[in-house]
């Protein structure tokens, strides 16, 4: 075997893109190794390269843990994903295309010298299924590229770009309603959950494309990193996060990520687009700003906790940029007062404890807003208006190896994350910035992996939730619907209390989703996927549905899309 040596010595990096498989085996050996990372809060997401090759070659270092077959080549499928910040030799693909790519398992062509670090792959997606047992076909279609690397070992950068067409589940489908209530304009074009502007295609399918792109660099001696572009980013341990979720589309950010001792300081000031306003369809979409504090301290080896602050604003042009609110280590709540604006804040905070290599619980708590009588009261003022969550991960559960069970369960009462209007509520381009579902619902989660062999992982992920649809008046679901549309605001007082999660049309939905995944190659997987869902409302039957799927898709160094809802 040709035997090659990477650069070392590197404390700068790009990151590894958001994806459900990929960090469930980060958090999984974080828990394994029995404390926590000092490379990485798990709470702030995404990590770093050089943070998982750490966590990686830690564990491969500690002979007092005992690891499986799968677990070995679970490493070194992590190892090869960033083989360039591996110290020591690392192993060239034993079949090489015309000797000039595929040198690295992971890489379709790299160069390293001195000066410049560069990887290039390509990404490719094709699905075929069925939906409903009948002829109505599924198929999905995706080509394009990623390019990552490093400039003279200070700058980094990565770009991402695909190209796809398909058509998606009904359910799905049906979940663009969710932003066409309030688009008044362009009507053959909607957003795809997670995605930008789509065109229709052939009727039920959908053309769009897909792009990320940053560069980020580290000062103070690796102490503080910038990271500046459109991506994604994402708050919390668990499936779900209700504070910053990777559910939106990406959007431009600034993120300062200070790094001192046991502490951790997030800094993340986005630009977002309000697109639900009457707007001819080639004017620009006007522009809102999302600001958000995090800060994080591990006590102990085994205990992390987290306080937040986000705030979300909006100035017309004539305003221009507010400039206070650049402010990193300031009290927003404070700058919203000394400026007399009605912008919207959001506190909360999150926790993690991982217990006996085997268990790591977690939690998060969002405020918006609440009237301390009311809560003690219990009468469901609307102006209570919080989200929680609470989850278990249970790694190797009974005994049984590479077997890990996850439960989690969320809840959000009525308004939350509702504001005035689009520049204002705590909304990316007509998708929810936190839980897919918005506010006024309560979900348990449960999920399942298994990985029997070193390719092969079953995956099972089952969803109860429960779900307040609006009826005549805005029941406090939909976060793009403005607050002052609520019965209490322009029917009568008296409906300002009495506000419960499911109020409005109650829907239930239960979903199950089982996938087998198969690598037949780094990052080149075949899957087979069955889909179960049913939403049912009792008092209005058109907001129910049946979706029983099935598919099989081939796709290549690209996230296996999430579409739980």
């Amino acid at each position: 075997m040709v035997v090659s040596v990477s650069l070392v010595g590197r404390a700068q990096s790009t990151f590894v893109p958001l994806n459900d498989d990929y960090y469930h085996l980060i958090d999984r050996y974080e828990i394994r190794s029995g404390k926590l990372s000092d490379s990485f809060h798990s709470s702030v997401k995404p990590f770093q390269r050089t943070a998982v090759i750490n966590l990686v070659d830690s564990i491969m270092a500690d002979r007092k843990i005992a690891l499986s077959d799968q677990d070995f080549h679970n490493f070194q499928y992590l190892r090869n994903d960033s083989w360039e910040f591996v110290k020591g030799p690392t192993p060239d693909s034993r079949k090489q295309l015309w000797n000039r790519f595929y040198k690295k398992p992971s890489d379709f062509y790299h160069s390293q010298n001195d000066n410049v670090d560069l990887h290039v792959n390509p990404v490719m997606l094709t699905t075929l299924g069925q939906e409903n047992n009948t002829s109505s076909m599924l198929w999905t279609t995706a080509r394009g590229v990623e390019i990552r690397g490093m400039i003279a070992n200070k700058l980094g950068f990565y770009t991402f770009v695909t190209d796809t067409q398909g058509t998606f589940p009904e359910y799905v489908r049906d979940y663009t309603d969710y932003a066409a209530k309030v688009k008044t304009y362009a009507p053959n074009t909607f957003n795809i959950p997670g995605e930008t502007l789509a065109k229709v295609l052939r009727r039920t399918g959908v053309d769009f494309l897909s792009a990320r792109g940053y560069i980020t660099f580290s000062a103070l001696k690796q102490k503080m990193n910038f990271q500046f572009g459109h991506d994604r980013n994402f708050y919390g341990s668990g499936f779900r996060s209700l504070i910053l979720s990777d559910f939106a589309t990406s959007y431009l950010f600034l993120k300062i990520d200070t790094h001192l001792g046991r502490f951790r300081y997030t800094n993340l000031f986005c630009s977002l687009i309000n697109d639900q306003i009457v707007r001819f369809q080639d004017e620009v979409i006007p522009k809102k700003m999302v600001v958000i504090h995090h800060l994080s301290t591990n006590l102990g080896k085994n205990f992390n906790i987290g306080v937040f602050e986000a705030e979300v604003l909006s100035r017309t042009r004539q305003q221009g940029f507010e400039i206070n609110y650049l402010n990193p280590i300031i009290f927003y709540r404070f700058v919203e007062s000394y400026l007399g604006s009605a912008d919207n804040a959001l506190l909360g905070f999150d926790a993690k404890w991982n217990l006996k290599k085997k268990i790591s619980a977690y939690g998060q708590f969002i405020l918006d807003e609440f009237l301390t009588k009311d809560i003690v009261s219990g009468r469901g003022s609307w102006a209570n208006k919080y989200a929680a969550q609470i989850g278990v991960k249970y790694i190797d559960a009974l005994g049984i190896k590479n077997l890990d069970l996850q439960a989690e369960y969320n809840v959000a009462r009525p308004y939350i994350y509702s504001h005035k209007d689009g520049y204002t509520n705590y909304v990316q381009n007509n998708q929810p910035l936190a839980h897919p579902q918005g506010a006024n619902f309560k979900e348990l989660l449960g999920i399942v992996r298994y990985q029997p062999t070193r390719r092969l992982t079953l995956y099972g992920t089952m969803m109860l939730s429960t779900y307040g649809a609006d009826d005549q008046y805005n029941q406090g679901g939909n976060p793009l619907i403005s607050y002052n549309l609520r019965p209490g605001y322009i029917v009568d007082k008296k409906f300002e209390v009495g506000n419960f999660i499911g109020q409005g049309h109650t829907v239930k939905t239960t979903f199950v989703d089982l996938r087998l995944s198969y690598m037949l190659k780094h990052n080149l997987f075949l899957e087979a996927r069955q889909l179960f869902r049913n939403a049912d409302s009792p008092t209005n039957p058109l907001l129910g549905s049946n979706t029983t799927m099935s598919s099989l898709s081939v796709r290549y160094n690209l996230a296996y899309r999430q579409q739980v809802f």
